[in-house]
């Protein structure tokens, strides 16, 4: 891994770049809307845009969000041997999170980390796929379902023989940063905040 830091290097700033470009708060403005960060749950992602502009609008910025991590994956999988891919990804989720070109406030990167694992793990991103269904026929909350997302991908990731420390380490912080992203909807789920 060591040879390939540079190259790495290269590769999560331009992620983090990438991930900077918020679809959602694009649409808006092109569309004549407001900042969809002004209403709802303040936030810059799919879900708030659903609750926003409806299911087509959502879907579009899903669907952006998610060819744009494809498009990282694919780079990052041809240039860098396996382990430290998931480092790309991280640098995805936190130019989605805090992207530098809409203030630093932005999603909370769920569907970078999908598409980003279309391509890094494809089995294990259906088998997410369907966790997230599941859950949200259980509990009609998306964070919970994308927590469960989120656990399937990290174990497809880590579950790869080609995956060791560098690797693992790197998909466990990009797990954290995005269930450290949903701190307010635990606290709101679980009565700590109003």
């Amino acid at each position: 891994m060591n040879n390939s830091l540079p190259l790495l290097a290269i590769l999560f700033v331009t992620a983090y770049a990438a991930g900077s470009i918020n679809f959602s708060i694009l649409a808006f403005r092109f569309s004549g809307r407001e900042d969809p960060r002004r209403h709802g749950s303040g936030n810059a992602g799919a879900t708030n845009v659903y609750r926003q502009a409806g299911i087509g609008w959502a879907a579009a910025v899903l669907l952006l969000d998610m060819a744009r991590a494809m498009g990282m994956a694919l780079l990052a999988v041809s240039l860098l041997p396996p382990d430290p891919v998931p480092w790309v990804g991280l640098g995805l989720v936190l130019g989605n999170r805090f992207p530098c070109f809409h203030r630093f406030k932005g999603g909370k990167g769920v569907a970078n980390y999908l598409g980003f694992s279309v391509i890094v793990a494809p089995v294990w991103a259906g088998i997410g796929a369907l966790a997230w269904g599941g859950a949200f026929l259980v509990w009609r909350t998306p964070f919970l379902s994308s927590f469960s997302l989120v656990a399937c991908l990290a174990v497809g990731t880590i579950a790869d023989p080609a995956i060791h420390g560098p690797g693992m380490a790197g998909t466990i912080v990009t797990v954290g940063l995005i269930v450290a992203c949903h701190h307010q909807n635990i606290r709101q789920r679980w009565g700590h905040q109003p």
